[in-house]
């Protein structure tokens, strides 16, 4: 299908990626966008203020989360068509990625607007990068079930996946996501990244047993990363 043009006069949407911890990760290019749009739709404003703040960047910001972002789309849809421009941010690393973003993005290429990625830092990938597990192929699955049944379901379907998978998970879930994942995963490699590029940052690497035992209670905290090993030939053959 051949790439449809914006409508004459029409605006911009950025999807820009914002630092996931250490404020220094975020490019010149992101900061350019963030200073020159006409809007900055962020998550959270006050987040994303404290980092505008960081860089001396000084812009409009309204908030777009999960609960109002249908409502919100209408009035943002009418700005790019008005030739103005928009950058969606979200609290940390690239907008999109089980954030809010999907429904703005659709309705704005519907629209056949612009719409342009300024890319930087992504959990998925630095704790893929980190893990010592293959990198060649992987599938990033979101945050993983809320409910232990369908949690385990879940990792049941993705434990026959050859490739390495990545999955988000909430600190208050870990302890009961790591216990699931020692009964379906076995002895296959696990990684919990934590807190990545922050002060307090850690990986533990080993068997869903050996990163649970490793986890300590006052740490399980912040932003967690999943990174899974996948189903290698000797387990599908059964030796």
């Amino acid at each position: 299908m051949a790439e449809e043009r914006p409508p004459e006069g029409g605006g911009k949407l950025f999807l820009v990626a914002t630092p996931i911890g250490n404020l220094e990760d975020i490019t010149q290019r992101a900061l350019r966008v963030l200073g020159e749009a006409d809007l900055v739709a962020a998550e959270n404003p006050r987040h994303t203020r404290q980092l505008l703040e960081r860089w001396g960047i000084q812009a409009t910001v309204t908030r777009l989360f999960e609960h109002n972002e249908r409502a919100r789309v209408p009035g943002l849809l009418a700005k790019l068509k008005a030739g103005g421009s928009v950058a969606l941010v979200t609290d940390a690393g690239s907008p999109g990625l089980s954030d809010p973003g999907y429904p703005l993005v659709r309705a704005a290429l519907a629209e056949g607007l612009c719409v342009e990625s300024v890319p930087g830092p992504s959990a998925v990938i630095a704790a893929l990068q980190v893990s010592g597990l293959p990198t060649d192929a992987f599938t990033f699955v979101g945050f993983l079930p809320v409910r232990s049944g369908a949690r385990r379901r879940r990792l049941e379907e993705l434990s026959e996946r050859r490739e390495t998978v990545v999955a988000f998970e909430s600190p208050h879930r870990i302890e009961a996501c790591l216990a699931d994942l020692e009964e379906v995963w076995g002895e296959r490699p696990v990684v919990l990244a934590r807190e990545l590029t922050k002060l307090f940052e850690q990986v533990l690497r080993g068997t869903a047993r050996e990163v649970r035992a490793a986890l300590e209670p006052q740490k399980r905290r912040g932003e967690m990363v999943l990174v899974l090993g996948g189903r290698t030939r000797r387990e599908a053959h059964g030796a």
